[in-house]
Parts: structure tokens; sequence; C-alpha cells
């Protein structure tokens, strides 16, 4: 069972409820039918692997022929795939399907964009943890199929140190030995990223314990420059803060590592897609 399989049957639960009736009135129970995927809009394609597995779930005797896969260009007219069994089945999975799909082609094909403003500097382009609460796994599949990296999946596999960390544990210097104290105790083998405010918290964090990513947050252009200069090779470097399809090529060119852009996940324009009887 794959891991978002749960999260799949539980958004069908959510769905069908006590029945797709009006499938269940007008289409008799052994009629068979035959739909595609048309694309009707150009962009990334991506959830091609969740559609497979919501018809699965819904009717494991559904032929599906995939036509074009996660990650591939796609321009108006395409067809994405074709599905073949019961009606009622293709009917019940319809939706969800193209929910997935509509969405996730949105984030891949922003992501894609995205990149492609970076050009051939080396910041790599980032997701956050600003994601629709329980699809997290399917947002940031769609970032990776888009060309993008994932961040942390969430607070346990990495350490960030932000602002309202720095104000509770009373500084920079008292958080980051606090950290470090903490994931020596627990043996944890985990990344510290730590937020930066200014140039001079910049240096303050330079003359703490060490650290292994540095979060530049909305820093101008010139200061962003000076604090890549500053922290060299003592760590990696991550841009972030309302940085926009206008500025990122800016920001890519004052060195950074990485570039973190929420608006990847949190605000999705859906690729438009839709599932046709033929």
């Amino acid at each position: 069972m794959k891991e978002y399989t749960p999260l799949i049957a539980q958004a069908l639960a959510e769905d069908i409820g006590s029945g797709d009736h009006t499938s269940l009135s007008c289409i008799p129970y052994d009629a068979v039918g035959k739909a595609q995927l048309l694309v009707k809009q150009n962009g990334i394609i991506a959830g091609v692997e969740i559609a497979l597995e919501v018809f699965r779930i819904v009717d494991s005797n559904l032929k599906i022929n995939v036509l074009i896969e996660d990650g591939e260009s796609v321009t108006v007219g395409d067809i994405a795939l074709t599905v073949e069994g019961r009606s009622q089945s293709i009917l019940i999975a319809e939706r969800l399907a193209l929910n997935y799909m509509q969405r996730m082609s949105g984030i891949a094909t922003h992501t894609a964009y995205l990149k492609s403003l970076i050009g051939s500097e080396k910041a790599q382009l980032l997701d956050t943890r600003k994601t629709t609460p329980n699809n997290r796994i399917f947002e940031k599949m769609a970032v990776k199929i888009g060309g993008g990296v994932n961040h942390r999946f969430g607070l346990y596999d990495m350490v960030m140190i932000k602002d309202n960390h720095i104000d509770y544990a009373g500084g920079i210097a008292p958080a980051i030995s606090k950290t470090r104290k903490y994931l020596a105790d627990n043996d944890l083998n985990i990344q510290l990223e730590i937020e930066a405010r200014s140039l001079e918290e910049v240096e303050i964090i330079l003359n703490s314990e060490k650290v292994d990513r540095i979060m530049l947050d909305n820093f101008s252009y010139s200061d962003l420059t000076q604090a890549v200069k500053m922290i060299g090779n003592y760590a990696k470097t991550e841009a972030s803060g309302g940085i926009t399809e206008e500025t990122i090529e800016a920001y890519a060119k004052c060195g950074v590592d990485y570039i973190s852009v929420g608006a990847l996940t949190h605000q999705i324009q859906s690729l438009d897609l839709s599932l046709k009887a033929i």
C-alpha cells in the first residue's frame, strides 16, 4: 500500500457517503463505458500516479491506458489517459481523480515556470509547509514533478529556528545552543536551519554554534548579496519572504543556494482538465 492510499480512501469516503445516487439511479450496474482525460490548458501534467490509485480503489477492474506521464509538458487537446470499464465506477472516480490532477498539475506548472526564471543560477527552488491540511504529500509531490525541491516535510525531519523560537528561547545564541544539546541528547541526525532578519543577526549566527543553513528572510537585494558573502561556505543560504515571479531571477543572482516560495502550494491555480465520455 502506498503511503497516500489511506488519504485517497478517506477522500473517496467523503465524496461517496451513502452512495453515488445519481449514477445508481440512471446508469445500469453492468453498463460499461470509456472516457478520456482531456487537457484544456497548456502546462505540466502531474497526478497521473494518484489518479491511477483513485481508479484502482474504486474498481480494480477498470482498464487505464496512460498516454502522458507525470512531468511531461501538455498542450490544449492532448489526451492524458483513457479509462474503460463499468460506467458507474468511472463516474464515481471522476471528480476525485480530476481534483488531484488539476491541483497537482497547477502546482507542477507554476513550479516549472519559476524554475525557468532562475535559469542557470545555482539556486534551487524550494516549497514550504504552507500546504493544504492532509494534502501535503500530493502538493509536495507536484513540486518535485515540476522540477522543484522539497523542503522539510514536517516539524520532525529538520530543525528550523524562526523568529518566534528565537524570541521565546531568549535570543539566537541560546536557541542554537539549546537545539544542539537537544539533538545530541536525543541522537537526532537532522539538519539545523535558523532564520536571520538582518545583517546584524547574520553576524550573531556566525559567532554562535554551527548551523547547517541560514534563512535570509525578507532581505533586500543588496543586503542579501552581502549576507551571502558574509556566510561564504560556513552554511547553506536560503532566501525567503515575498519572492514572486517578478523578483525571483534577481534573488537567484545574489548567489543563494535555495529560494523558498510558499505560493507554490498555497496560491494554487489548477490546470484545466476534464474527463469526457467517448
